[in-house]
């Protein structure tokens, strides 16, 4: 089969295939939450800051604030202020003292093995291993070895497939002559920029075993003249420094708020004057109480990895620590966008 098309969009909207992988493990922190800490009982009685709920339950902070983010998107709890109260529709239905409470609905759900990754991750605020799989190893530790990287990469190739061609129609890259795409996977976004933009270079900075498949699929898109690849840890080597555009996409989600404050740092280092930053992402709201199949996807990464979806709100926070500025924010396909924001000339 020939190379598709990287400025073609699909006649028919794949939204909702999107949607039932990417919030596949929603309803196990749910039950995790209802049958393991009855957790919307002691709420209802007790309403509550975040650290008041970590230091009740005995769990961490990231996984409760994703937990936390997904029942105000259900409408389960809302926040006055910073404190949490329950609604009437998780009063009613999701309260032990109630004669509509649903929670014996949801036991059968208690040994479900990712409801109980949910409780340790909950606890402990380290990853369950990738899939939910016994002994497996945890999505960061998986990727340097060749087996999953290489299927990892083809998973995500796909997807950037749809995804990459719609984040490009969003951006105005005309002026940009080099992308440094960071974590860039299979190279998929960087091809799709380069398609849209045809003066557009572009390199693909990612680690081993990932740089070696990304060259191979970039050489197969026919796309080896302008997309190079640089193999190399983000965290811990150089970066290039010839880059006056900087993309990350669904790269940062991975990590918690201190690699986001390091990576977001490390750009603005590297990143030429002028130039400009692309976050490229499922964004949860500033208000953080949706959107709801945001929400349920960012519960997945908090299982497998050790990030989330960050709001809005956060990602201006911790890029304008690093200095960018001149934030803005567009909806791209399947709940993902895109922010962008300048490093200063």
């Amino acid at each position: 089969m020939s190379s598709p098309d990287l400025t073609a969009a699909p006649h028919t909207d794949p939204l909702e295939i999107y949607r039932y992988r990417d919030g596949l493990y929603a309803v196990d922190l749910l039950a995790a939450a209802v049958v393991h800490l009855d957790f919307f009982t002691w709420l209802a009685k007790n309403p509550s800051g975040k650290e008041t709920i970590c230091r009740h339950f005995e769990i961490t902070d990231r996984p409760t604030d994703v937990m936390l983010t997904l029942f105000a998107a259900n409408g389960f709890i809302e926040s006055k202020g910073g404190v949490f109260h329950t609604t009437e529709l998780a009063r009613e239905h999701l309260c032990a003292d109630s004669p509509w409470n649903l929670a014996p609905y949801y036991a059968s759900l208690k040994d479900r093995p990712v409801t109980h990754d949910y409780l340790r991750v909950l606890k402990t605020d380290k990853p369950a291993s990738w899939g939910g799989q016994k002994d497996a190893l945890d999505w960061h530790q998986a990727m340097e070895t060749e087996a999953f990287a290489r299927s990892f990469t083809t998973a995500m190739d796909c997807r950037g497939l749809y995804l990459g061609q719609a984040l490009a129609k969003r951006l105005d890259l005309g002026a940009s002559a080099h992308l440094l795409d960071i974590g860039g996977g299979s190279g998929i976004y960087a091809c799709a920029l380069a398609a849209q933009f045809p003066k557009l270079r572009a390199t693909v900075f990612d680690q081993a075993p990932v740089d070696r498949i990304a060259a191979k699929l970039i050489g197969e898109r026919g796309f080896a003249g302008r997309v190079g690849v640089r193999a190399g840890d983000f965290f811990k080597d150089a970066w290039p420094t010839d880059g006056d555009a900087h993309l990350f996409s669904n790269v940062l989600h991975d990590w918690d708020f201190p690699e986001v404050r390091q990576l977001l740092a490390a750009s603005f280092r590297a990143l030429r004057p002028g130039g400009l930053l692309i976050i490229h992402d499922a964004f949860i709201n500033a208000a953080k109480d949706g959107p709801l199949p945001v929400a349920k996807y960012s519960a997945l990464l908090m299982h497998s990895t050790r990030g989330k979806c960050y709001s809005t709100a956060e990602y201006e926070m911790v890029a304008g620590e690093a200095g960018f500025t001149g934030f803005n924010y567009k909806p791209t396909a399947a709940d993902r966008g895109v922010m962008t924001a300048r490093k200063p000339a």
